[in-house]
């Protein structure tokens, strides 16, 4: 059968989580989880957003906001998720325990998973948006020129994250979690090229992609160099909280560029989408064909992929093909 080249947009995305990927389509979403006695266990569920059915998700540069909120929830409780299928069977609970799920009214791993966002997002805000204003500063006695130094604070801040990926990705769990999000990319490339989600196919795919939530990061760091290349205050507590406060306006225009680079292959979006690209080249590992298997469970949970190449591609799959096609790839 003749491939075609033309990728074709699927509106389906995900992300690693532990010994697992959550592939999201719609309203709808499955975490696909690889157990440790080897079973693969698959949640399926619907999440409406927090602006669900509001017109605001159909205003450019505001909509970007509540899917990056979105994003950040369905993350933490399908990591949540994931993470139950490890955890001690025969730990008894702590006094610390005993005392969240008083303080929870019983909801202990809801309370503790808005704990976690509001902390990872302190952290994040300190780490990627205030110290490299904290330490531009430092070099602001040496350099009067106020335009470098606000370029200067860009390349620490893109510095510090690119230092953050490599330091973490010296984790044996976290290098588990780049490759179950190579499985993640794969799988989606596999279908958007036209091909069928087989093993031997997501094999084959690539493991980079224009959507990804890496690629969105680093947009939001070269968004702020230029915001803040024009938007300046003289106080120093003004520009710590202009730092803050713009956070989401960085974050609304970031999401139509990333929106804009997976809907299209012109050259000059295949240029602004480059230096996400070579990011990922970080933060996705090659997966093996287990992780690729549970991705694929993922997907299919969600996802009626037979049914978006014959409307996209113009062709039908059936079982039998599919036989015939792991066996040429085995």
């Amino acid at each position: 059968m003749k491939r075609r080249k033309v990728r074709h947009y699927s509106g389906i995305g995900g992300q690693a989580v532990l010994e697992g990927v959550m592939m999201k389509n719609k309203d709808m979403y499955a975490v696909a989880v690889r157990k440790p006695d080897g079973e693969i266990e698959v949640e399926v569920d619907e999440y409406h957003g927090i602006a669900y059915g509001s017109k605001l998700l159909n205003i450019p540069f505001v909509r970007g906001i509540f899917v990056f909120l979105d994003s950040l929830i369905l993350g933490l409780k399908s990591l949540n998720y994931s993470s139950t299928f490890y955890e001690e069977a025969d730990e008894k609970p702590t006094k610390l325990d005993e005392g969240l799920e008083n303080v929870s009214g019983g909801h202990e791993n809801t309370f503790l998973m808005v704990i976690t966002t509001a902390i990872s997002f302190l952290f994040a805000i300190g780490l990627f948006m205030v110290l490299p204003y904290l330490l531009s500063e430092l070099l602001s006695k040496y350099i009067r020129n106020a335009s470098l130094i606000a370029i200067i604070e860009g390349v620490i801040r893109i510095g510090i994250f690119i230092l953050y990926i490599l330091l973490i990705s010296c984790m044996k769990d976290i290098r588990r979690l780049f490759q179950y999000h190579g499985a993640e990319h794969k799988c989606i490339n596999c279908i958007e090229k036209g091909r069928p989600l087989t093993v031997g196919n997501v094999r084959k795919s690539s493991r980079l992609h224009k959507r990804c939530g890496s690629s969105f990061i680093l947009f939001v760091m070269l968004v702020s160099i230029i915001l803040f290349f024009f938007i300046r205050v003289d106080s120093f507590g003004l520009k710590i909280l202009m730092r803050i406060v713009l956070i989401p306006v960085i974050a609304g225009i970031s999401y139509e560029i990333i929106r804009l680079a997976g809907r299209t292959d012109f050259f000059l979006v295949k240029l602004i989408s480059a230096p996400g690209l070579w990011l990922q080249r970080l933060t996705t590992k090659e997966p093996d064909d287990s992780m690729i298997e549970v991705a694929i469970k993922s997907v299919e949970s969600v996802f009626d992929w037979k049914e978006f190449l014959k409307d996209s591609f113009g062709y039908e799959i059936d079982d039998s093909w599919l036989r015939d096609d792991e066996e040429v790839n085995e």
